[in-house]
């Protein structure tokens, strides 16, 4: 199976740009017979500076979901990645996984970024990230800040996962640490991990930090190994996978078998 990241320089409340970048990603991917496509965190909208109203940007982000919907039934691909969802006051960064024209898994952030003010304008999530069965393998997802945090990895983990699609907008200052979390969710999580890391330079939040992004997007196999990775260029990087790699160094190395939560919990109460 052939899958791929597909990143690009994510224009703040640019929807019309961001979804022709995808649509040229996507079908780029469908030429190179790809079946999963992961899009960067936030990608029909980016982290919106205040200028448009919220209920436009929902209404725009719906629009945009909507086109990629009908692209997956079209180029016959999954995609993946975050935007924009309804929930109270403020809206959630909501993961999803689109497939056969419309959604069929989604997961809302659970860790917001407060260097860059992320609880100003959005409500965090609380139910643990999803796992869905699709044409590409059972694939899950986490959003950027969410990937230090071995709870998220862990939830996709024993819900049975066998790819990882990681959205985010993921600053050049700390690259290094991205590379490693992609490294580590794999070993951990026995599985795949696709990583969609955005391009370009921007102003986000509220607090309108200058950011760089350098791209790097990559695949990581169940042994931490990169089997592909982007520069820091727009555009997609793919490559082959073997979903059995994965079944089977769960056999030869039984992490859940032989996992003792029983006494983890206990570890948890000691303060």
């Amino acid at each position: 199976m052939r899958v791929a990241a597909f990143q690009f320089d994510v224009r703040a409340d640019d929807v019309d740009h961001n979804l022709s970048e995808v649509e040229r990603g996507l079908r780029d991917a469908a030429r190179q017979g790809c079946e999963l496509v992961v899009l960067p965190e936030m990608w029909p909208t980016s982290f919106a500076g205040g200028a448009v109203p919220i209920a436009q940007s929902l209404a725009e982000t719906e629009r945009a979901l909507e086109c990629v919907a009908g692209w997956t039934r079209v180029l016959g691909l999954v995609v993946c990645g975050s935007a924009l969802g309804r929930a109270g006051a403020l809206p959630t960064n909501r993961w999803h996984a689109v497939a056969d024209g419309r959604v069929v898994a989604s997961y809302d952030k659970v860790h917001l970024f407060t260097p860059t003010a992320e609880e100003a304008s959005f409500s965090a999530g609380d139910a643990p990230p999803v796992c869905v069965d699709t044409r590409a393998g059972r694939i899950g997802g986490v959003v950027c800040y969410d990937l230090r945090f071995p709870e998220v990895a862990r939830a996709l983990f024993h819900a049975g996962v066998a790819v990882m699609a990681v959205s985010s907008q993921w600053p050049t200052t700390r690259a290094a640490h991205l590379e490693a979390l992609c490294a580590g969710r794999a070993v951990e999580s026995q599985c795949f991990v696709v990583a969609c890391n955005r391009t370009g330079r921007a102003h986000i939040g509220r607090r309108q930090l200058e950011l760089e992004f350098p791209g790097r997007s990559r695949i990581v196999d169940p042994e931490g190994r990169v089997v592909a990775c982007a520069g820091s260029d727009a555009g997609l990087v793919s490559a082959e996978i073997d979903l059995a790699v994965a079944r089977t160094l769960r056999v030869r190395v039984p992490v859940a078998k032989d996992a003792r939560p029983e006494i983890y919990a206990r570890w948890r109460s000691v303060r």
